[in-house]
């Protein structure tokens, strides 16, 4: 299997900054942004019930989360 050049952080190869360095998180949600806007536009996804998918998600993650957090303490 040929090897293909990668970044440590698996997010495709590096390229010249020249502005500020931009942290993972940043990077990823930059990436995840223009994919969606990408797949809207050629209609494979529709951006609005993904948002709302997306916002059900961490509403539901965020719960578990807390449930979690408060059992920890009981």
């Amino acid at each position: 299997m040929p090897r293909r050049k990668e970044r440590d952080d698996d997010l495709g190869p590096s390229k010249k900054v020249t502005g500020k360095e931009l942290s993972e998180t940043e990077e990823l949600s930059a990436r995840l942004t223009a994919l969606v806007e990408m797949l809207d536009e050629k209609g494979v996804i529709n951006n609005k019930e993904y948002q709302r998918i997306v916002a059900m998600r961490l509403h539901e993650i965020s719960k578990a989360a807390a449930i979690e957090e408060l059992d920890e303490e009981l």
